[in-house]
């Protein structure tokens, strides 16, 4: 793999332009909601895209993103199951990245969503073995990155001091 401007540029195109990736953050918000009581504010397309422009305008962040992205979208393993690590932890790690601006709080909870979003995600099967793992890891990631839930907004109850 090659990373240049260019092709930290096309994965930026793909990602932005994956719109199932918003009904994947919805499905996945409501699953968690489900499972703790509480509710996610939906994600729209346009926010979706936004966040998708913030990662990529960080150069650090963006060079990883596409990085992980790339390998995710060519990575097939004949049967699959040999492959089931690797594609696992790809996936967790651009989730991860993805999440990363806001800490590793974050970072680490977008890595355990992963595992909710990839349970749900199914490629076509002609898909190469990456590709449901890199929608899951898109959806976990955004979700994890973007506002909605309750307990993120405002000031932590935790913070000492001041």
């Amino acid at each position: 793999m090659q990373l240049t401007p260019d092709v930290v540029a096309e994965e930026y195109e793909w990602v932005r332009s994956r719109d199932a990736v918003v009904e994947g953050i919805n499905r996945v918000r409501a699953d968690l909601g489900a499972a703790f009581d509480t509710t996610a504010d939906p994600v729209t397309t346009e926010e979706y895209r936004a966040a998708v422009d913030r990662v990529f305008a960080d150069g650090d962040v963006a060079v990883n993103v596409a990085a992980l992205v790339g390998l995710l979208r060519d990575l097939d393993v004949d049967g699959d199951y040999p492959g089931f690590v690797v594609d696992e932890y790809l996936g967790r790690e651009l989730a991860a990245t993805i999440a990363s601006t806001r800490g590793r709080p974050f970072s680490l909870l977008a890595e355990a969503t992963f595992h909710v979003a990839d349970v749900g995600t199914h490629g076509a099967p002609d898909d190469a073995a990456g590709l449901d793992d890199l929608d899951a890891a898109l959806a976990a990631g955004f979700q994890t990155r973007l506002p909605g839930w309750d307990w993120t907004e405002g000031e932590s109850p935790f913070a000492v001091g001041g």
